[in-house]
């Protein structure tokens, strides 16, 4: 008989914690609740209401926004009060902002370089233009 011992799992790593974030917010119903608490808190049944949601519905998104990190709960007598936790939505748009940045300075570029060409070659003079032409 061989002994074999499992490799515990590996801790969360920062970069599982914001797909787990990215993941959450794929869904519009989430997206709406992360914004009615954005400022303050808000009751269950309120965040249902608004995202269109059925209190169970809205709950398992809850639940989900929640492991994500992206919004914690506070019990207040028998309602559960939800907030956006604006530290994670930060590192989110951080990310975002750092992923998108690059790509879309290129995109900017070439979709400039195009028109400009675009208008040369409407004036006669870019690179789509004859050459030879003389008035």
């Amino acid at each position: 008989m061989v002994n074999r011992e499992e490799d515990p799992a590996p801790p969360p790593t920062p970069g599982a914690e914001l797909d787990e974030s990215i993941r959450a917010l794929a869904h519009p119903g989430r997206r709406t609740m992360l914004r009615l608490v954005w400022d303050a808190e808000r009751p269950a049944s309120d965040l249902a209401e608004a995202a269109g949601l059925s209190r169970s519905a809205a709950s398992q998104h809850l639940k989900l926004l929640r492991e994500a990190g992206l919004v914690s709960v506070r019990v207040d007598g028998n309602r559960r009060l939800y907030r956006a936790e604006l530290d994670r939505v930060a590192a989110v748009a951080s990310f975002l902002d750092e992923f998108w940045a690059s790509p879309l300075t290129r995109l900017s570029a070439a979709a400039e370089q195009r028109a400009a060409g675009q208008r040369g070659a409407e004036r006669g003079t870019g690179p789509g233009a004859r050459g030879g032409r003389s008035a």
